[in-house]
């Protein structure tokens, strides 16, 4: 909105500094500073009301090391977290833009799904909260809004850029490349549409989903929309899960989130660039850069959530910070067309999710067989099992995070290796 009124006031006033308040450098640098000042600000004064409130999730007794000294802990912090990411993005950030349109509905519709959740299980007394139906129909719904948006809206397309001259007459035509000026230089250029995804450590990189039906024989393009969806549908569920279940540490799911949010942002820089995504041989993504303004707002927003989520917590994000943050880095993810990356860049949540999966199918497989249940982790999620075998929580917490920026640099490594 900033952004706006600083240019409509420029046409009558002719203002200094447009050139600083149109970049989107400038502008993300705003919008960490923001959101960390929000969420260390408004952080501390909503944790007084909920105290107040005695919004407090029951604390299950599962024999872990400091689990009683937990109780009384407020929850539904990520109230703080979704206040410092939507202030910053709609102060700074060019809201007609179809990304961060897109991103601000699927950060307040996930976080509406995890605050359901919190308040059954806060002020209902009902330690299952939301029924896992609903939530599951939640990320559905979001899902079909994400791909329906990405496939159908005409401003939703990548760029293949080639210099005139520089290719051949007969790979124009095949390629069906056409002239068009792009940043004021004229390409001959190939758009594409949202079923094109990007394949890491592959030269040629540019993978369409709708491929996977050619089984189908010669109608299968027909059918492109579908199976983008049921694509995003997995996604964005998966990933949501993951960092739900990620959450159940202090500290653990907001500086795992930082540090993905940073290189999703760096994506969306280098993607949204047309100098440094040709460079880099990457997609041209037209409108992609703004997307920085948002994620250095959701770092700025979990860094300081950290403030107050650092062991010994005083406040749990909640499903109202957790699902919102996996949905938020699902749907970017799949933005900026890295979404294949995300078993690296998030695999945290990745290795979270499988070791219950595998608990849980071990657990039922064996009883089947023995007659007894047998466990392959102490517990899961995995950082439970640390726990067990006597790690103190900074301690698993911390060596989360080292890993966590391993992944993120391998991740950003991708760019480059080929």
């Amino acid at each position: 909105m900033l952004y706006y009124l600083y240019n409509y006031l420029n046409t009558y006033f002719n203002l200094p500094g447009v050139t600083m308040v149109q970049s989107i450098t400038f502008r993300a640098a705003l919008s960490v500073i923001l959101s960390l000042t929000i969420s260390m600000v408004y952080g501390k004064v909503l944790i007084a009301k909920l105290r107040n409130l005695q919004v407090s999730d029951e604390i299950r007794n599962l024999g872990l090391a400091g689990e009683q000294q937990k109780k009384g802990t407020p929850t539904m912090g990520g109230l703080i977290i979704l206040a410092a990411i939507l202030i910053p993005t709609l102060l700074f950030a060019r809201i007609n833009n179809v990304y961060i349109l897109l991103i601000i509905v699927s950060t307040i519709w996930l976080g509406l799904v995890g605050f359901l959740d919190d308040y059954i299980k806060v002020f209902k007394k009902n330690k299952e909260g939301l029924a896992g139906r609903f939530k599951i129909m939640g990320q559905v719904g979001l899902g079909f809004i994400v791909a329906t948006t990405l496939y159908f809206n005409q401003h939703v397309k990548t760029k293949e850029l080639y210099e005139p001259g520089k290719v051949s007459a007969e790979f124009v035509k095949e390629n069906n490349l056409s002239p068009q000026l792009v940043d004021g230089e004229l390409y001959l250029v190939r758009d594409q549409k949202a079923t094109i995804t990007t394949v890491p450590f592959f030269k040629n990189s540019e993978f369409n989903y709708a491929d996977l039906l050619k089984f189908m024989g010669g109608s299968y393009k027909d059918y492109n929309y579908l199976i983008f969806l049921l694509v995003v549908i997995f996604i964005i569920t998966a990933v949501s899960n993951g960092a739900n279940i990620t959450d159940g540490i202090d500290g653990l799911a907001a500086g795992t989130s930082a540090i993905i949010a940073f290189v999703l942002g760096l994506f969306a820089y280098v993607s949204g660039n047309i100098i440094i995504s040709k460079y880099l041989n990457i997609m041209y993504i037209p409108h992609l850069g703004e997307m920085v303004i948002f994620a250095f707002a959701l770092v700025g927003a979990c860094v300081g959530f950290l403030w107050y989520n650092s062991y010994p917590a005083e406040v749990f994000m909640g499903d109202t910070g957790s699902l919102a943050l996996g949905g938020i880095i699902a749907t970017f993810s799949i933005m900026v067309r890295k979404e294949l990356l995300i078993p690296i860049l998030c695999g945290i949540f990745l290795i979270e999710n499988l070791s219950v999966m595998i608990q849980v199918t071990y657990f039922k497989y064996t009883r089947k067989k023995y007659g007894e249940g047998r466990r392959i982790f102490l517990m899961s999620p995995l950082h439970h099992h640390y726990q067990k075998k006597g790690f103190h929580e900074s301690k698993i917490v911390t060596r989360f995070w080292i890993i966590g920026i391993m992944l993120a640099i391998v991740t950003i490594i991708t760019l480059k290796v080929r």
